[in-house]
């Protein structure tokens, strides 16, 4: 059963001034979370320090090794931490029927990291559906994430707001599954009008997440070159 605080879509997992346990090597690893739960998480190659964590959703019927194989190397090239969790049904719970089950699944998944990974600051990113999910958990949690990376999202429902963390959007021009004008677009025009800093990517293209959008994303977050 989902805790009290995941069903309002809060996380309640947080960096400590020092990690208790031994950091994890290099490389990808799947978290233990226990049945139907899974997470993937990429540290880069180097010895441990704080570096910035992406917490990347997939979009409805995807897995995490997708959102590794998305965003796994640009990250890990800029030095950060990349958590690709994925959902227990076939989207998110917000999607799904209501938060609770994948917000727990992830604040299970944070406070493994947390306790063994030197973590400087967070950002949560994602695609269609899970761009969606970022999005609303991010708005939700602008006191643990400072930053969103939402690529072709549809909506934004945050079952309450904290902090103020920054927005990065992208979408295509042809998107058929989430049309422009009444997703991003709209997504950017509100956020900005609600006092949000907000950075929008337009493209000539669909449903899809290109290179250059990712590298885009992660500059406007972490800064440094494009």
């Amino acid at each position: 059963m989902a805790l009290p605080h995941a069903a309002e879509g809060r996380l309640a997992a947080r960096p400590p001034a020092t990690p208790a346990a031994v950091p994890y090597p290099p490389g990808i690893r799947t978290l233990e979370l226990g049945p139907h739960a899974q997470a993937q998480l990429v540290v880069p190659d180097g010895p441990p320090r704080p570096r910035p964590l992406l917490v990347f959703f997939h979009g409805a019927g995807g897995t995490a090794a997708q959102s590794v194989a998305l965003v796994g190397d640009p990250a890990t090239a800029r030095d950060a931490l990349v958590l690709a969790p994925s959902s227990v049904a076939s989207t998110w719970d917000l999607i799904a029927g209501g938060l609770g089950r994948d917000v727990a699944v992830l604040d299970a998944a944070l406070e493994q990291v947390f306790a063994r990974q030197p973590v400087s600051r967070v950002a949560l990113g994602g695609f269609s559906d899970g761009a969606s999910y970022a999005l609303s958990l991010g708005l939700a949690n602008g006191d643990l994430a400072e930053a969103v990376l939402a690529f072709s999202p549809g909506f934004a429902v945050p079952p309450r707001l904290a902090g103020r963390p920054r927005i990065w959007i992208s979408h295509g021009t042809d998107d058929r599954v989430l049309p422009v004008a009444r997703c991003g677009r709209r997504l950017a025009r509100e956020l900005g009008t609600s006092g949000y800093e907000v950075t929008y990517e337009e493209f000539d293209g669909g449903h899809v997440v290109r290179p250059g959008d990712v590298t885009a994303a992660l500059t406007t977050w972490l800064g440094g070159p494009g």
